[in-house]
């Protein structure tokens, strides 16, 4: 792993509570390495927040929230570079998270295949774990 701050994806945090929490995520928790941002935070809270899950909406409020900068103009080049490698289903989330990793300089952890595809043409670390 990175010995940087690694924005952990929603696709992981659904696993984390689904099933457990993978040991990459404690790691990085414990290690004060994880970090989030109000993008991930937005998929991921409210369905905490409705089933009164108080510990874990604590624990999620509790890591290093990276401010979003979107930059519109880049995230369309990426979408561009996307639809010139034959990616057509990425959406604008994803691209929003691509953009602040590599603006920021973070490593991603993710579940997610997009972030597998367009890593190929994009330069950015990602880490992936086995479920």
């Amino acid at each position: 792993m990175s010995k940087y701050k690694v924005l952990i994806d929603s696709s992981v945090w659904i696993e984390y509570f689904k099933n457990g929490a993978p040991s990459e995520v404690d790691f990085l928790i414990n290690e004060n390495l994880a970090c989030t941002n109000d993008l991930i935070l937005s998929e991921i809270l409210p369905i905490l927040i409705k089933n009164n899950e108080k510990d874990a909406i604590e624990g999620l409020r509790s890591i290093e929230n990276i401010p979003l900068q979107i930059d519109w103009e880049l995230i369309q080049e990426y979408q561009v570079l996307n639809l010139k490698n034959g990616l057509n289903q990425i959406g604008i989330p994803d691209l929003i998270i691509i953009q602040q990793v590599i603006q920021e300089k973070l490593s991603l952890l993710s579940l997610d295949k997009h972030f597998k595809l367009m890593r190929e043409f994009l330069s950015y670390e990602l880490f992936e774990i086995n479920t």
